[in-house]
């Protein structure tokens, strides 16, 4: 089994991205929790208000992927749609 390991960041173009951002990282973070195999799993602000850095461990392919699909379907996944990611994956 290996681990993946997704790391970048997530980039606004808008402080309306960023409110967006704001509004609704908590509960992704909470729900991201809830799934099984996603430890850690962070999202904070840098020095540039406008980028948030990304860092997500997931035990194996199946626990990243299945993440993915949730994102993909989520409030969070459709609220953030447009804001940029540029993330590297490591362990697919």
């Amino acid at each position: 089994m290996t681990v993946v390991h997704l790391s970048g960041h997530l980039v606004c173009r808008s402080s309306n991205d960023v409110a967006i951002v704001v509004e609704h990282l908590a509960r992704h973070v909470e729900l991201t929790y809830a799934e099984v195999g996603c430890h850690p799993f962070r999202v904070t602000p840098t020095d540039d208000p406008m980028v948030w850095h990304v860092d997500e461990l997931f035990r194996d392919a199946a626990a990243f992927r299945t993440h993915q699909a949730q994102v993909a379907s989520s409030d969070w996944g459709r609220v953030t749609a447009r804001i940029e990611r540029r993330y590297e994956i490591e362990g697919l």
